[in-house]
């Protein structure tokens, strides 16, 4: 049966004790990791959410009725040991930070009893990830875990301590608020008091941070929990933890500033990496045009060549009439390649046409100058000559094309085969932190599904002044103020400068397929206030899961979040989402569920 802690108050955590505690009695609790019974000895290591800690039971010392109970100690049993502490002497083990001390107990008391767990609490164990999220509540008890939360603890005060000292004020905004584009589902929240109507949950607090520049706070942030109704992957939850800022009376280069000092001071503080500053730029388009991605990998070379004018007139006529057809032919040199087995050429090619790519071709240049080709029969001496020289190629390199019409499809597929070989070869520096802003993004992107241009954004993106022309005449050549902040191929932020002059966002509406009508039913709420006079604004946004995941070496962002979702959105502990099932709370919100309907049978 538990036992009451009544009367007894913990010293501290299990690592918090040390050598200057010997010969004192203390007080301490947790869970039991391990317990072995050595006949006249019982050693029983303790574990709290600092580590662990060695308790030694001999009956001499804590009496027959103590010992006996402690005989009785299983993994996770929670027990409070008020005891003497003592040095290990020569038995200290190294591998522990208490490893030179233990506990000569003295009382003991079970605070609670627990059943055997369904997988071991400890690092390394190879259980199904289902498992460990349905008993999610032991699986943040293993070490690696429960570091990982902690340190995304850290870094969240170490961001707060470091926003109001460069003073930011930290104001919460709503939760339920109204549905706006903004790129992907909302989640809908009904209204009881008003049937028919919803709140959406916020998918960011981008409008509500306007406004707040609006209200006069010139620097504000906040760690804003977010919601997105979309297909999960590695780096993404349907809700998620974003710290949000805005600033008044800046431009590009003030936000990038004070971000690049927030980088270096929380990689400093909690990886012991010394950022140096400042730190590289990119524009989107030479992004897109060197690396196929607009967070580009620089932890290892291989750029895209660009060789559409050197084949356009060539005798191979999958490149010949790419180019005559306005497509692009783009190409990577894999250095001292050349011998790559024809069967890894073909996965490479099947890789490909996952991106839209219709294939790949591929030039090996052998150590004797000759080479073996897909292609080469189709071309002159002369021509493969001037494609391995515009790929820079030497003998031992392998070139691989892609073309297309859709400079898109080029871009996709090349970048997403650099990313595949830099893993397979082996030439990603996995002790690098690469970080880059990528800068003058386009304002819009055209959209087959629509049939026009949209924002690639939103709406609210300033675009650099001296395109303003070219929104009427040339879209899709339009640049916004807008940036992203990379690390190592992973996008940790973005941003970008806002639109506060009201003739200039009406254009930007306009040209988004928004009628006024429109615009004032999704936005007139913002659009009245920018009435009263706006500030000059720009803003800025990291995913903190993600960034936490590349602080703590994760692989995933369900490794920094104590309770995510699995990749269909469910939660494997609560069983949610789950049917309601009592029907009043349905008939309070004026809903009803309609049964899926089964597919009739022909």
């Amino acid at each position: 049966m538990a036992e009451s802690m009544k009367g007894l108050h913990r010293t501290c955590r299990c690592t918090e004790l040390d050598e200057s505690y010997i010969g004192k009695e203390v007080t301490m609790m947790g869970w039991v990791q391990r317990s072995r019974n050595k006949g006249g000895l019982i050693f029983t290591d303790l574990r709290d959410r600092s580590g662990l800690l060695q308790i030694v039971f001999e009956e001499a010392d804590c009496g027959s009725e103590v010992f006996e109970k402690a005989a009785k100690l299983r993994s996770e049993f929670v027990i409070a040991v008020t005891g003497i502490v003592r040095s290990r002497g020569k038995d200290t083990n190294k591998e522990m930070k208490t490893g030179s001390i233990e506990i000569s107990a003295r009382t003991l008391r079970i605070l609670a009893e627990a059943e055997t767990p369904p997988f071991p609490i400890e690092d390394g164990i190879a259980t199904n990830e289902n498992v460990r999220l349905k008993y999610r509540y032991l699986d943040l008890r293993r070490p690696e875990l429960a570091r990982r939360i902690m340190t995304r603890a850290k870094i969240a005060h170490l961001i707060r301590n470091f926003m109001s000292d460069n003073g930011f004020l930290e104001i919460e905004t709503p939760t339920l608020i109204k549905s706006t584009p903004e790129g992907a589902r909302d989640f809908l929240v009904p209204s009881r008091m008003h049937h028919g109507s919803f709140y959406a949950l916020p998918q960011s607090p981008q409008l509500l941070k306007q406004l707040l520049m609006v209200s006069g706070f010139d620097r504000y942030f906040q760690l804003a929990r977010c919601y997105r109704d979309e297909d999960l992957r590695a780096d993404r939850q349907p809700e998620f933890t974003q710290v949000d800022m805005e600033l008044s009376f800046v431009d590009v280069d003030d936000v990038i500033e004070v971000n690049e000092r927030l980088l270096q001071y929380l990689f400093k503080e909690i990886c012991n990496v010394d950022v140096q500053l400042p730190l590289m730029r990119m524009k989107w388009i030479d992004a897109m045009n060197n690396y196929g991605s607009d967070k580009p990998d620089m932890r290892f070379d291989m750029l895209l060549h660009d060789v559409t004018d050197t084949v356009k007139d060539c005798g191979f006529g999958v490149f010949a009439n790419c180019a005559k057809e306005g497509g692009r032919i783009k190409g990577l040199n894999v250095k001292g390649q050349a011998h790559m087995p024809r069967k890894h050429i073909d996965r490479y090619t099947e890789f490909v046409k996952g991106y839209g790519a219709k294939g790949l071709a591929y030039l090996a240049i052998n150590e004797d100058g000759s080479c073996k080709s897909s292609f080469s029969k189709f071309m002159s001496e002369e021509e493969i000559k001037a494609l391995i020289t515009a790929m820079d190629g030497e003998p031992g390199d392998l070139l691989m094309f892609v073309s297309d019409t859709k400079k898109t499809v080029v871009w996709d597929a090349l970048g997403a085969l650099r990313l595949e070989l830099g893993r397979d070869l082996d030439l990603i520096d996995k002790k690098a932190w690469k970080f880059l802003w990528v800068t003058e993004f386009p304002m819009f992107e055209w959209s087959d599904e629509l049939g026009r241009y949209q924002a690639m954004h939103h709406p609210f993106t300033m675009p650099m002044e001296e395109d303003l022309p070219l929104v009427d005449t040339d879209q899709g050549a339009v640049r916004a103020k807008a940036y992203d902040i990379v690390l190592n191929g992973t996008e940790l932020g973005g941003g970008s400068v806002r639109i506060h002059q009201a003739d200039v966002q009406e254009k930007m509406l306009e040209k988004l397929g928004f009628t006024p009508e429109k615009a004032n039913q999704q936005f007139g709420f913002l659009m009245q206030a920018f009435k009263y006079g706006v500030p000059p604004h720009a803003g800025l946004a990291y995913g903190l899961d993600r960034l936490a995941m590349w602080m703590v070496g994760a692989d995933t962002i369900r490794d920094v979040i104590a309770f995510p979702k699995v990749k269909d959105g469910s939660d494997p502990m609560m069983e949610a989402p789950a049917p309601v099932f009592d029907e009043q709370q349905l008939t309070d919100l004026g809903i009803a569920v309609v049964p899926d309907q089964a597919p009739e049978s022909n």
